[in-house]
């Protein structure tokens, strides 16, 4: 099971256990249910606070009702374990994601913004209009607009407006000169709307040392070896892929990450996101071509095509941010 089958493998354990009479016939069973990874320390790989959303309507406190759905949840083929942790949540034990299940399942074809260009005229920003919003609620506010709407999210415009953004605590003009729109906008949208950004001159580095950086340039490589590999005369290829475990991860996860940012309206989740994927992502490139004399295979067109899944993730991610992602740095 891919984690983001798990947010329906959850709707589907709790409508079956109404249907069944375990939970009571008045339990709302939800239409989507928000699945995280687990943070450090915590049981499981993911987890979700489903059980809290449906006990009061259950007349079941969410420890009971989470230990009725894990019952159910433990019977799925994919999910090796389930646990109940705390007052109610339900922590789940996946399989390794392999590159073929993670390719396949349209994380290529599929993904509703396929880069920043296209992404940009796609999702046009809500607010850009309104001289009444300040530099970064404005930035913000399209942000969760844009994640809203990838999602299919029904969010009325005031629950977007009803954010509280930390002011930046300089004139928007100033930051524009300074820092240039997408790296001041990376700043804003990098820490949860309610504190400060924080801007320095790392921020303008072509180095290691700046994250939006690291992902642009991981961006750029992505499509530089699909290139190179033309020239080479291979092609990508969904196949299986040995000593990825970092890059299937985050790849496996982004669905699940745009969840979560749309539904707690957290732009700056996806902007670690990107971190963590462009870093796993430079390391992985270097076993991607051919080396010498090494003639193209199966395994180097599988790493290929995950290579040029990451890249398109990237660029998506950096659209719906409202960053572009260039094709050379």
């Amino acid at each position: 099971m891919n984690p983001a089958d798990l947010p329906r493998a959850v709707v589907r354990a709790v409508r079956c256990a109404v249907a069944d009479g375990e939970l009571a016939a008045g339990a709302v069973v939800p239409e989507r249910v928000v699945v995280e990874r687990t943070r450090p320390g915590g049981v499981g790989d993911y987890a979700t606070p489903v059980a809290f959303q449906v006990a009061k309507r259950a007349g079941a406190p969410p420890h009971a009702v989470a230990q009725v759905l894990a019952r159910r949840l433990a019977q799925e083929p994919d999910i090796e374990d389930v646990e109940v942790t705390g007052p109610g949540f339900l922590c789940f034990v996946l399989p390794a994601p392999t590159a073929p299940d993670v390719i396949s399942r349209g994380i290529i074809d599929d993904i509703v913004i396929r880069d920043a260009r296209g992404g940009a005229a796609f999702l046009p920003p809500a607010d850009a209009a309104d001289p009444s919003l300040e530099l970064r609620e404005r930035i913000v506010r399209d942000c969760v607009l844009r994640l809203l709407r990838t999602q299919a999210a029904r969010a009325a415009r005031e629950d977007v407006g009803a954010l509280a953004v930390a002011a930046v605590a300089r004139r928007d003009g100033d930051v524009i000169a300074r820092y240039g729109r997408d790296a001041a906008a990376w700043a804003m949208l990098a820490v949860p709307a309610k504190e400060t950004p924080a801007f320095s001159d790392v921020l303008l580095l072509q180095s290691e040392a700046s994250e939006l950086f690291r992902v642009r340039y991981a961006h750029v490589r992505a499509r530089d070896l699909v290139r190179n590999a033309a020239q080479l005369g291979f092609g990508p290829e969904a196949g299986d892929v040995d000593d990825a475990g970092a890059l299937l991860r985050a790849l496996a996860d982004q669905p699940l990450v745009l969840e979560a940012a749309a539904h707690h309206r957290a732009p700056e989740r996806v902007v670690r996101h990107l971190v963590e994927l462009a870093d796993a992502l430079l390391d992985f490139q270097y076993r991607v071509l051919p080396k010498g004399d090494e003639k193209p295979s199966a395994a180097h067109r599988a790493r290929l095509a995950l290579a040029e899944a990451a890249g398109t993730v990237l660029a998506g991610g950096l659209a719906l941010l409202g960053i572009d992602a260039p094709d050379c740095l």
